[in-house]
C-alpha cells in the first residue's frame, strides 16, 4: 500500500516521523539531455531500437527518504510507503516512479537484506521537483533511479548491477542510465548503458526552454511509426555513433561546441513530436531566430535546447528568452510561459581529478561561472569524488549499486 501527499510548490509535507532523523537519506537527481537521439527500427517486442548519447545536468530534482519503523519495532499489518511532493506538478497518482521504485527495489532484496526474513519497512519518501514533467528531460526517471539507490541504503541492502539494471528497465526505458551517472552511449530500448568519459576541459552550458505541453512519449513513437520522420533515415545514428567514439576517445568540450548545429539535427523523434505538438514548429524557429543558434530537442521533447561556452553566457541567454515571452516576441504554447533555465553538463563523480588537460582558461571562466545564483540556475547535485563502497572503489554508478566503466548490460 502507498500513501501520496500534494504540497504547495516551495514546501514539502511532513512525511510520517521516521524513528532516527540521521536515517534521512537525500539523493540528488539530475535531469538528462539527448545529445543525439537515433531510432534505428522497431523491435519484436513492439519497443524502438535507439542510440543515444546522452548526459546529465546539473538541473535537478532532490529524493528524501526515511525509514518510518526501526526493526525492534513491530511491523504493522498494513505496510506503506508514503510520498510528499512540493516543486513542479507532478500527476498525484499512487502510481509515481518514486513509489514504484521502493516497491520494486524492496522485493528485489526481499530476501538477501540484513533483516531477512522480514520484508524491509515501508519508507517516508519527499520529493522535490525542479525538472520539467513529461519534457524529454528524463526528470521522472532520474527520480527513480534515485530513489531505488536510496531505498537500498536506507535498508542497508546492495543489489548486482545486473539486478539493478533489471529493476531499473522494468522502472522504465530511461532509468537504466541514471545508474551509470555520467555521460553514456544508450542503446536497445534503453537498457544497454555503455559510461563514457566525461568531456575534457570545460564543460559546455545548456540554455533549456521547456514549453509547458506535456508530450507523451508513446505518441511520439506512434507518429514516427505512422511516417513522421526525418528524410535522412541514417544521419542520426552516424551523427551519434562518431559522437560516441570521440567521447570515448577524449573529446574536449570546445569540440562539442563546434558541433552544435550537426547535434541539434541528430534527433529523429523531432519531426515525430512536431507532428504531435504542431505549434512546436513557429515556437522553435522564433526561437532560434532569436537565439540566432542551432536549437536542439531533448528526448522525445518537447524541451529545447542551446548550447553556450560558459554558464554565464547561457544566463544571458536566458533573460533574453524571459525579456521576449514577457513582450510577445515568442508564439504562446501550453499553459502559461515555458520553463527557462540555465545550466552545465553535470561530471562524473570523479571528474575533475584525472583531466590534468585543462587550461588556465577554462579553470578561470569556470571559477567565474559560479560567482552568483540565479532563480532559473540548475542545482550543483552533492557528489563524493570516487566513493568507497565497502573497500570495493566504483568510478560509475549509485551508491549501492556497483557499475562498470566499461561494459555493458542488458537489463531484460
Amino acid at each position: 500500500m502507498t500513501t501520496l501527499r500534494k504540497t504547495r510548490p516551495g514546501r514539502v509535507a511532513a512525511s510520517p516521523k521516521p524513528a532516527d532523523e540521521s536515517n534521512r537519506i537525500v539523493r540528488e537527481a539530475p535531469a538528462k539531455l539527448n545529445l543525439t537521439l537515433a531510432v534505428i527500427r522497431r523491435r519484436a517486442d513492439g519497443y524502438h531500437a535507439l542510440h543515444s548519447v546522452m548526459v546529465p545536468l546539473k538541473l535537478v530534482d532532490t529524493v528524501t527518504v526515511s525509514p518510518i519503523e526501526t526493526p525492534s519495532e513491530p511491523a504493522s499489518t498494513e505496510r506503506r510507503d508514503s510520498l510528499a511532493l512540493s516543486g513542479f506538478e507532478v500527476p498525484g497518482t499512487a502510481d509515481n516512479l518514486v513509489l514504484r521504485a521502493i516497491a520494486l527495489a524492496r522485493a528485489a532484496v526481499a530476501s538477501t537484506w540484513p533483516g531477512a526474513p522480514a520484508e524491509p519497512p515501508p519508507l517516508a519518501a519527499e520529493l522535490l521537483k525542479r525538472v520539467p514533467v513529461a519534457a524529454g528531460l528524463g526528470g521522472g526517471s532520474s527520480d527513480a533511479a534515485s530513489a531505488m539507490d536510496a531505498a537500498l541504503e536506507a535498508w542497508d541492502a546492495r543489489l548486482s548491477i545486473d539486478r539493478a539494471m533489471a529493476v531499473a528497465a522494468a522502472l522504465g526505458s530511461d532509468v537504466p542510465f541514471f545508474l551509470a551517472c555520467g555521460a553514456a552511449r544508450i542503446s536497445g530500448r534503453g537498457e544497454f548503458v555503455d559510461p563514457l568519459p566525461d568531456l575534457k576541459g570545460r564543460q559546455p552550458a545548456v540554455l533549456l526552454v521547456a514549453p509547458r505541453v506535456a508530450v507523451s512519449t508513446r505518441e511520439v513513437f506512434q507518429a514516427f511509426s505512422r511516417g513522421a520522420r526525418p528524410i535522412h533515415a541514417e544521419a542520426a545514428q552516424e551523427v551519434s555513433e562518431r559522437l560516441a567514439a570521440d567521447m570515448a576517445s577524449g573529446l574536449r568540450g570546445v569540440a562539442l561546441l563546434e558541433r552544435a548545429a550537426e547535434l541539434a539535427s541528430s534527433n529523429d523523434l523531432l519531426h515525430a513530436t512536431v507532428a504531435v505538438v504542431p505549434t512546436l514548429v513557429p515556437f522553435r524557429r522564433a526561437l532560434a531566430r532569436l537565439l540566432a543558434l542551432p536549437v536542439g530537442q531533448s528526448g522525445s521533447g518537447p524541451t529545447c535546447w542551446t548550447l553556450y561556452p560558459s554558464l554565464t553566457a547561457a544566463r544571458k541567454a536566458a533573460r533574453v528568452v524571459e525579456d521576449a515571452l514577457l513582450a510577445g516576441m515568442l508564439p504562446e504554447i501550453g499553459h502559461g510561459l515555458p520553463f527557462v533555465a540555465a545550466t552545465t553538463i553535470l561530471t562524473g563523480p570523479a571528474a575533475g581529478t584525472a583531466d590534468t588537460d585543462t587550461n588556465a582558461a577554462d579553470k578561470t571562466a569556470s571559477a567565474a561561472d559560479n560567482d552568483t545564483s540565479t532563480a532559473n540556475e540548475a542545482v550543483e547535485p552533492g557528489r563524493d569524488a570516487g566513493r568507497s563502497i565497502r573497500g570495493h572503489r566504483v568510478p560509475r554508478g549509485r551508491h549501492n549499486v556497483d557499475v562498470s566503466d566499461s561494459v555493458e548490460h542488458d537489463g531484460r
